[in-house]
């Protein structure tokens, strides 16, 4: 089956007979069919009086909860990694921004109701060109707040340790690139 631009097809798995190893419920789980999804997204930096601040997003998690992440999405028609990835973070962020580096690549797994999913997130470090902190822009309305925080309290801030190696990574990058300078006035 041909892979449609931007993205995978639909893999559904072969049924598995129940096996006295495996209980039924684990066996139902794998006969789920598996969904590719592609996204991309990564850390927007801004230095405010010369200290590097990434903007990041607040969103609900499946159990409701408020976690701060990166922001990201997923491809959409014909584009390319970075296209989304500026896209995405414009939308979620209300910054534009420009690609300065590929930080890493996270591939995971999550299941919903009906499905499996593996879900591969291409991350990339980007300046901040114009804009405003806003999550009014947000066609999903995923993303409930958004700040500038400093790139050195990331760690303590993002929920996901995959994403917190990611802001380790572009910690240690921030000095090879320019990085704009914001105002204050833009802080907020």
């Amino acid at each position: 089956m041909p892979i449609p631009p931007g993205g995978h097809a639909l893999r559904l798995r072969a049924p598995r007979a129940h096996s006295p190893l495996r209980p039924a419920h684990v066996t139902e789980l794998l006969e789920l069919p598996v969904v590719e999804e592609t996204s991309a997204g990564g850390i927007v930096l801004a230095l405010f009086d010369g200290v590097p601040h990434a903007a990041v997003i607040a969103r609900r998690n499946r159990a409701g909860r408020l976690e701060w992440c990166l922001p990201k999405g997923h491809l959409e028609g014909d584009e390319t990694p970075p296209q989304a990835a500026i896209r995405e973070i414009c939308e979620e962020t209300g910054i534009r921004g420009q690609i300065l580096a590929l930080l890493g690549v996270i591939d995971y797994w999550f299941t919903g109701t009906d499905r499996r999913v593996h879900k591969v997130v291409h991350h990339f470090m980007l300046s901040a060109v114009s804009g405003r902190l806003t999550v009014e822009n947000d066609p999903d309305a995923e993303a409930e707040d958004v700040a500038w925080i400093p790139v050195a309290d990331l760690d303590r801030r993002l929920s996901y340790p995959n994403e917190r190696r990611i802001a380790a990574i572009a910690a240690t990058r921030v000095g090879d690139h320019k990085i704009n300078q914001r105002t204050e006035a833009d802080h907020a």
